[in-house]
This record gives structure tokens, sequence and C-alpha cells, in this order.
């Protein structure tokens, strides 16, 4: 019961498809699994198995087949009413080149009637603390593919959610702009104390910014296993975490986990 008090999030026998006129396609089965409040975990599978439809499905984009997605700040399964406060970052920062970078944050604000004060406060703290206040006035082009991402996950934090779902949200960047901005975003995440689910294809940015990962099967996904990471440093930040002495073995048993899958057939579509 101690669990259930400390989680967030809890999915309960979770299943979807997908359906169209040839037929009917299994993407996940029977999907369990909890977060605790102020955990950060990854994502990682094989390619197609589902890992973008179970965060639409828990950001209430899509609907489960079966199963039960439930909030336990409420202790119910999810609804408009009950559903807490959701923050999407996804691979893109899709922020709007004719607005600048202050009316990119505040898009959100804007949108939900917002506008007070003290969020107006918290706007300026943020982009403050993120380096990104003398760029306030400029246009999304003007800045770098960093600061671009760092300006859209401010426009997340600042609505205040309880639980960020990050889809691949590093994939657009180059590779080195990738590793900074991934340490400056988990930085970020960690020090705000919020609730961060990942999607990755990336092993190692899994084990550098993740307390726990888990692994998906292929398609139709279920939870195959669940790993937590207990890297052993001195500096515990994403970037200085590749040099952990624990760090290959991480990776040598996600490769392991994903490669055995990667030679499992999938379940073909089934006629409806």
């Amino acid at each position: 019961m101690e669990q259930i008090e400390q989680s967030l999030l809890e999915l309960k026998d979770l299943c979807y498809s997908y359906h169209s006129l040839e037929g009917e396609t299994i993407a996940l089965s029977h999907i369990s699994f909890q977060i605790k409040k102020g955990e950060f975990t990854a994502i990682v599978g094989p390619s197609g198995c589902g890992k973008s439809t179970l965060l639409s499905l828990i950001a209430g984009l899509d609907t489960p087949e079966s199963g039960e997605i439930i909030f336990h700040n409420t202790g119910q399964p999810a609804s408009p009413e009950q559903k807490p406060r959701i923050g999407y970052m996804l691979q893109h920062d899709h922020l709007f080149e004719w607005r600048t970078i202050y009316k990119n944050v505040i898009l959100g604000l804007e949108i939900n009637h917002m506008l007070t004060p003290e969020k107006l406060e918290l706007v300026t703290k943020l982009l403050k603390d993120y380096d990104l206040y003398k760029f306030r006035d400029k246009k999304p082009s003007e800045l770098s593919g960093g600061m671009k991402q760092r300006a859209a996950l401010i426009r997340t934090l600042v609505m205040e959610p309880d639980i960020l779902l990050l889809d691949e949200p590093f994939s657009a960047l180059d590779y080195q702009t990738r590793l900074s901005v991934s340490s400056d975003i988990c930085s970020i995440i960690r020090s705000t104390g919020k609730t961060a689910l990942l999607i990755t294809h990336d092993l190692s940015e899994a084990i550098s910014l993740a307390e726990r990962i888990l692994v998906l099967s292929r398609r139709p996904a279920t939870v195959k296993c669940d790993i937590p990471v207990h890297l052993t440093l001195t500096d515990n930040s994403p970037l200085a975490s590749r040099n952990a002495p624990e760090f290959k073995d991480y990776f040598n048993l996600l490769w392991k986990e994903i490669s055995d899958e990667n030679y499992r057939q999938p379940e073909q579509s089934g006629k409806i």
C-alpha cells in the first residue's frame, strides 16, 4: 500500500490496438507500471513498438481499449475533471516564428487565460534562470536549436505541470548539442522536482538521464523489464554519469534486451 501512496501515476493492464480497413494491429498488451512522484523514468524499446502511443494515452489524446490510467493525487481513473496538469514536449520545439521567444513562452498562459502577475513573474524567473532572458525579444530563427528547446521547456514549465511527458525531445539536435541540451534540461527538471517520463531510442541517454528504465518488447508491446539505475558518481550530472563504472554494464544489458526483441517477429495484423 505504501508504494501506491507514493505513486503519482499507475497504469493497469493497458491495451490498445490500431484499426484500419485492412485489419487490427495490437500495439500495447497489458501494460502495467507505476511512476513515483518526482521520479525521472525512461522508456526504451524496438522501433515501432508503441512508445509514443503510450504517452498519447497517458496525456489523454487517445483512449485505451481496456485497462486503467490512474493518477494517485485523485486515486481515480483518469478523467478530464480529475487529471493532473500534464506537460508534453515533442521531438520538435514547435515555436511560432511570427512570435518572439517571450510571446512563445507565454502562449499556453494566453490560451488558458492565466496571464496573472504571478505567472508572468515565473516566466521572467525561468527565462533568467536558463539564460534566455536577453533573447526574449528575438524570433526563434535567431536562436540555436538548443536554445529553442530550452524555450519550449520553459513554455511547458510555466503551466506548472504535475508530470512531464518527453517524446524524444532531443532527437532533432546534432549529437554535440543533444548531449549538452539533454544534460541542461534534465538538470532543470531535477531541480524543479518534476515527475518525468522520457521516450528515447538512445540507450546512453536513457542511462545518463533516468533513475529507472522500462524496456518494452516488440509489438504487441509489454513491459519486458524494469531496471533501476544506480551509478557511482561524485558528480551526478547527466554528462558525468557516462563516465560511471556501471554505465557500460547498463548499456550492454539494455542492448541485449532490445537486440533480442529485434530478432523476434511482431504479431501480424488480423482481419476485423
